[in-house]
């Protein structure tokens, strides 16, 4: 419905084509352009999100329950050690509207800050490059990765909702697990709807005020784009806050070029299922025996420096 008020408003301007440029489009094309709906990465990325979904059920449950349960306990552990006991706050709206932004908050921080080291450490870049290879974007591209970066992902959730929940567990002491499930609940359904959508060929721009603020859906088009003054920009997952402090925040122009994928030079070794499967480890070993990176991709500020000069494109 976003997608179509989009085209009714901009009288069928705002679609992207396989290559990333606008183009006007009738309704049907604009909502499903053949170019991208037959594009080998778009049937690479259902293949990628089968497999790792058949792999989610070992390590899942227990990982996640692990380590948010570890990181609220030390939390709770470590206040009441070093301020003693809580001030049994009363639960109310108020309290729990904040233990909300202070979730969102912290897991975009948490986010962030893993995303930003796969795009500065070669041995995670190669990991998280498998995302990166899409060379057109559709809502599956959202859960385009390699089987071994979702753990990462759900740990690193896992941890934020945690902190968060030792926090206001502290400063409350009562029972949260209905406000901390409805937290799970809720930006699980946030996450998968903005992450569905920013992963989407419609250039979806907010106000320049408000992509200060809140990652707009076209600030993840810049951050798949191949061209050199897009890399390593836009890395939080909801909120444009750490980008700011940290100077990684990049908001495009309207409908500004934006070409997905690799680049030219190292994209054909990453297009196959099979290839973004081992591509991860054929560069490790390349790595540990001394040799250069299978696939040396400027695209990743970090990574490309491990054997290629920055180039110009």
């Amino acid at each position: 419905m976003i997608a179509i008020g989009i085209w009714f408003i901009r009288g069928g301007r705002g679609s992207k084509n396989a290559s990333g440029r606008e183009r006007p489009a009738d309704l049907l094309d604009y909502l499903l352009p053949r170019d991208i709906y037959t594009h080998i990465s778009a049937r690479v990325d259902i293949t990628l999100y089968v497999f790792e979904r058949l792999l989610r059920p070992l390590w899942a449950a227990a990982l996640i329950l692990s380590v948010g349960t570890f990181a609220e306990t030390q939390v709770i552990a470590g206040l009441s050690a070093v301020m003693g006991s809580g001030p049994a706050l009363d639960t109310g709206l108020g309290w729990m509207l904040l233990y909300s932004l202070v979730t969102l908050l912290v897991y975009d921080f948490v986010f962030y800050a893993i995303h930003y080291t796969e795009h500065k450490v070669p041995a995670l870049w190669v990991i998280h490059k498998v995302h990166h290879s899409a060379e057109v974007l559709t809502p599956l591209t959202r859960y385009r990765e390699h089987f071994l970066e979702g753990p990462i992902y759900a740990a690193g959730a896992a941890l934020a909702y945690g902190i968060a929940g030792g926090l206001f567990s502290w400063l409350i002491e009562a029972d949260i697990t209905q406000a901390t499930l409805f937290n799970i609940g809720f930006f699980s359904l946030l996450f998968g709807f903005n992450g569905s959508f920013r992963h989407y060929h419609v250039a979806f721009h907010y106000p320049v005020w408000l992509s200060k603020w809140l990652q707009s859906p076209v600030m993840h088009h810049t951050h798949h784009s191949y061209r050199e003054k897009h890399w390593d920009t836009n890395l939080a997952a909801v909120t444009s806050l750490w980008d700011r402090l940290f100077g990684t925040l990049y908001i495009p122009e309207k409908d500004e070029y934006t070409p997905w994928g690799l680049g030219p030079e190292t994209q054909d070794q990453y297009r196959s299922f099979w290839q973004n499967t081992t591509g991860p480890f054929k560069d490790w070993f390349a790595m540990l025996t001394g040799g250069s990176m299978r696939t040396s991709n400027p695209l990743a500020g970090g990574a490309a420096r491990t054997d290629v000069n920055s180039r110009e494109r």
